[in-house]
């Protein structure tokens, strides 16, 4: 199967162009508006440095519905006990540092190179991307940032410095998305870690029909707004 290579032109071929492991295409930039129409249609970049940029759409998709989110007993406990402080949108920016920073099991660098930092502070910048921080005793402990457009949330990256953090944090924030309605999470690739918390498999067709009903930016603004008052309220 051939991998396309983008020009200046904003358009992507269609996500069932992609290889067996999801490699869609190569090249193009990372222009807001072009990264609004990736995750509109199922797709995300994800390269190296020394690469240029590569886009994917892996079939099957791992996704979360909000609906499904499973808490362990242990988890349950640091509710009860409001082990941490979770916030919204505080600070951008350092959770997306940290997340590149943080070192990873069976990975020797991360793909959240510099072009990426920037591109992911333009559209927070917008109102697209989000982050969720959960702070300990000792400061910012984890977190977790993403994209929200329409009524869906395209988790990206997370990290912890002290045990359970991000998961704290990323429970928070599937609860407070229930909350307002939103469905879906999408977690693009499968992890053991991702499954125990609830995510499951779904065929890409699948994934693209509810992108289709349930993606149009012109929403996210007013849908974010309704997740906000769920996450603040201290009702999740």
């Amino acid at each position: 199967m051939p991998i396309y290579r983008l020009t200046d032109d904003l358009v992507f071929p269609h996500p069932t162009n992609a290889t067996e492991d999801g490699l869609l295409a190569v090249g193009g930039d990372l222009s807001t508006e072009r990264l609004i129409l990736a995750y509109q249609n199922g797709i995300f970049p994800w390269y190296n440095d020394d690469d240029p940029i590569i886009w994917w759409s892996p079939n099957p998709r791992c996704v979360l519905f909000t609906d499904k989110i499973k808490v362990s007993k242990s988890m349950q406990t640091l509710f009860r006990k409001n082990a941490f402080t979770v916030t919204l949108d505080q600070n951008f920016k350092q959770v997306m540092f940290e997340c590149k920073d943080i070192l990873r099991h069976g990975q020797g660098g991360t793909w959240i190179n510099t072009d990426m930092q920037e591109a992911y502070l333009e559209l927070h910048k917008f109102g697209f991307a989000h982050s969720v921080e959960v702070w300990g005793d000792t400061g910012l402990v984890g977190g977790l940032y993403g994209v929200f457009i329409g009524n869906c949330f395209f988790g990206e990256s997370m990290f912890a410095k002290q045990s359970n953090a991000s998961k704290y944090g990323f429970i928070t924030l599937v609860k407070a998305l229930n909350k307002a309605g939103v469905e879906l999470i999408d977690c693009q690739t499968t992890t053991l870690h991702l499954l125990s918390l609830g995510a499951e498999e779904i065929d890409r067709n699948d994934f693209l029909e509810y992108l289709d009903n349930n993606c149009s930016s012109e929403f996210t603004q007013e849908s974010w707004g309704k997740v906000e008052i769920e996450f603040n309220g201290k009702n999740c």
